[in-house]
């Protein structure tokens, strides 16, 4: 993707300090994980590489196969949240780019940013996101929804007003939908953090 000009993007963390793990070094659970993510309908639905080369796994999916169990339960959430039809494509991108932001999260903003202007957010938006301001031009359900993942980010929950607003606005099952989506996004930042994976 071109790169587009917005200031303050997020940046790496810092140097690598987990080694791409290659096919061949696998054992049988971490194989099968591997083959679930590098094979399955992620990789033909992903905007950015799951794989290098040599067929090794990129991002957060790398340190998935430290733990293969959890690793897998892990992939299949997100696989589920991509796609539910409970939250719209805008909303799912900018409680994506908002939760890259907050934990400095440079993959996750440069494997959403293109979906993001996809599902409608322009120039002026995503740099609002990025300076930490409201993006203008939002829907009543986007401005809650964006107000729910600053509170889940900031590690409280709503006020009974603001559950209540959410909840009219996105009903329960996209309320719901959001929230998960907040914490996954969160915890995969949280592991790239941790794992800085080359």
């Amino acid at each position: 993707m071109d790169e587009r000009p917005l200031r303050g993007r997020p940046r790496p963390l810092g140097p690598p300090r987990l080694e791409r793990l290659h096919p061949a070094d696998l054992d049988t659970d971490q194989a099968g994980l591997h083959a679930r993510i590098a094979g399955g309908p992620r990789r033909a639905q992903a905007r950015v590489p799951l794989v290098d080369e040599h067929d090794r796994l990129l991002g957060p999916f790398g340190p998935m196969l430290l733990s293969p169990r959890i690793g897998d339960a892990v992939q299949q959430v997100g696989a589920a949240l991509r796609t539910d039809p409970d939250l719209p494509p805008r909303l799912r991108e900018l409680a994506i780019l908002t939760v890259a932001v907050h934990t400095g999260c440079a993959f996750e903003w440069s494997a959403h940013e293109e979906a993001a202007v996809e599902a409608g957010l322009d120039d002026d938006q995503l740099q609002a996101l990025l300076d930490g301001r409201e993006p203008g031009g939002l829907e009543p359900g986007e401005l809650v929804g964006l107000q729910i993942v600053h509170t889940v980010l900031a590690g409280g929950g709503p006020d009974d007003e603001l559950h209540r607003r959410a909840e009219s606005t996105l009903g329960r099952a996209s309320l719901a939908a959001l929230v998960w989506l907040t914490g996954y996004y969160a915890a995969l930042a949280g592991a790239l953090a941790v794992f800085r994976p080359e």
